[in-house]
């Protein structure tokens, strides 16, 4: 569709029986529109008008990244994030681990049909390991009471706090350095005593964590490139 000179593409119309419209734009800066499955064209197309200055806003934030992310494609020298750092991959024969990491990242050749399938688990792993470990940390130091911590396969909500206390993370955040490890930690455990972000939560955020801002925008503006 064409709007004031410029012209948005709609990459694709996902219908399903939601009641609201949403528009997504894509780590490829292509927009998706969500919508409820009696919705008509017309009124998509007037809604995505309507958004046209946000739609190219995240489009230009999106195109103007560095460094750009490129789908993993498990080949010698490929770089893969650990807590912040990248380490090179190495195909590797005769190793009964399926993964392991020595200064790089060693994959067995025989797991290479499977090699994202292996990587994830192994980030599922030490995800479970570390972020647990620093949630008990903070939770000591402040007395914060949680029931468990659980790993989840979220793309993009780093982290979430439930009613019974319950603390969820995302396994793709143990590519994040460990300070923004910690704020979302900090965050969703200071959640349990604060549910919505006010005044007194922001304070209670920087009270355990004096520079959370820089993690926050850390995170803000490099998650795209926590992902396989």
């Amino acid at each position: 569709m064409q709007g004031d000179g410029v012209e948005i593409k709609i990459e694709r119309i996902v219908r399903t029986k939601r009641k609201t419209i949403a528009l997504q734009i894509t780590d490829n800066a292509t927009l998706i529109v969500r919508a409820p499955l009696n919705v008509s064209d017309e009124t998509i197309m007037g809604v995505v008008s309507k958004h046209r200055k946000w739609i190219e806003k995240k489009r230009g934030e999106i195109l103007s990244r560095d460094p750009k992310f490129s789908k993993k494609e498990f080949v010698n020298g490929e770089g893969f994030l650990y807590l912040g750092k990248y380490y090179r991959l190495k195909i590797t024969r005769d190793q009964q681990e399926p993964l392991k990491l020595e200064n790089e990242f060693l994959l067995s050749k025989e797991y290479l049909p499977i090699a994202k399938e292996v990587f994830v688990n192994w980030y599922r792993k030490k995800a479970q390991e570390k972020i647990s470990e620093r949630v008990e940390w903070y939770a000591r130091k402040r007395g914060f009471r949680y029931n468990r911590v659980n790993i989840t396969d979220a793309q993009k909500r780093w982290g979430s706090c439930s009613s019974k206390g319950n603390l969820n993370f995302s396994w793709r955040l143990i590519m994040a350095p460990l300070p923004v490890i910690d704020y979302v930690v900090v965050h969703e455990l200071v959640h349990l005593e604060e549910k919505n972000h006010t005044k007194s939560f922001w304070n209670k955020v920087k009270m355990l964590m004096p520079d959370y801002e820089k993690h926050k925008e850390w995170i803000k503006k490099n998650g795209y490139l926590l992902r396989l």
